[in-house]
């Protein structure tokens, strides 16, 4: 899926995983483990809210810094 398509304060798959430095399994995996939610899209393309990924990160950057 195009990028174009994902609206503003959203993130596809890929970006997800860029902005965490983890592969798309590694958000599939995320979502499955219940740390990140779906907010649209389809199955096959979902879309995350940009500020739940922001979170995770800070939240991940915070762990790893302890």
């Amino acid at each position: 899926m195009d990028t174009a398509h994902i609206p503003p304060g959203y993130y596809g798959t890929r970006d997800v995983a860029r902005a965490l430095g983890t592969s798309p399994g590694g958000v599939r995996n995320l979502v499955y483990r219940g740390r990140l939610k779906r907010a649209g899209g389809t199955e096959r393309h979902p879309w995350y809210r940009a500020a739940d990924v922001a979170a995770l990160a800070a939240a991940r950057h915070a762990r790893n810094a302890a």
